[in-house]
């Protein structure tokens, strides 16, 4: 899989409140009951207006203390491990020696003594996904597969966790599998339910074994 993958949203709708339209990935690595972030949130797009969205196969993670302070973005990979620590300087994020236990999976380790930290998952450095109040000695644990959620809500922001509500309403899912670059085109509107397809996608060839 490439390491970006080039996306271009286009509103072919019939519209007429230019809705937003939410993004959204989930961890596949958590509990059922964990709600997903709202990773991009495309505002009031006109009829034939398009928006691009690169997609980047990696992710950075940052950790956030019990006083709102945050660490800076760290690069992350599939299998690596990060905790967060006490040194002389105050709170601090570093990459684990302890690699995280399933191939595919990032992991945020609390290493602290006494405070809970938020554990935070970036693409394109726009929040993905969280997990919150993770006291001492407890871990995040964050899977991706190449797939999009994507539908149509109203007053969301990017970063904001999304409730059951909307998640019952976006369930349109898009595969990137071995995709390089495509259109993602809504349509619908109106009196007709909104859909959303991906078309002119460009693919990487199989592999052959």
């Amino acid at each position: 899989m490439n390491n970006s993958i080039k996306l271009n949203f286009i509103n072919r709708s019939n519209d007429a409140n230019n809705s937003d339209v939410v993004i959204f990935q989930k961890n596949v690595a958590s509990s059922f009951d964990e709600r997903p972030t709202a990773w991009k949130v495309i505002k009031n797009p006109s009829h034939g207006e398009s928006h691009p969205i690169n997609y980047s196969t990696n992710f950075q993670v940052a950790a956030a203390d019990s006083y709102g302070n945050y660490t800076p973005k760290l690069a992350a990979y599939d299998g690596s491990a990060f905790e967060m620590v006490e040194n002389a300087s105050g709170h601090v994020l570093q990459l684990s020696s302890i690699s995280a236990v399933m191939d595919g999976e990032v992991a945020i380790r609390n290493n602290l003594t006494r405070s809970a930290i938020d554990a935070n998952c970036y693409k394109d450095s726009k929040l993905l996904a969280i997990k919150t109040n993770l006291a001492p000695g407890q871990k995040a644990v964050f899977k991706f597969n190449p797939k999009l959620y994507i539908g149509v809500a109203s007053n969301i922001e990017e970063g904001e966790i999304l409730n059951s509500a909307i998640i019952s309403e976006i369930n349109t899912e898009i595969s990137l599998l071995r995709v390089i670059s495509a259109d993602i085109v809504m349509t619908g509107g109106g009196s007709q339910p909104f859909c959303f397809s991906l078309e002119n996608a460009i693919y990487e060839p199989e592999k052959s074994e």
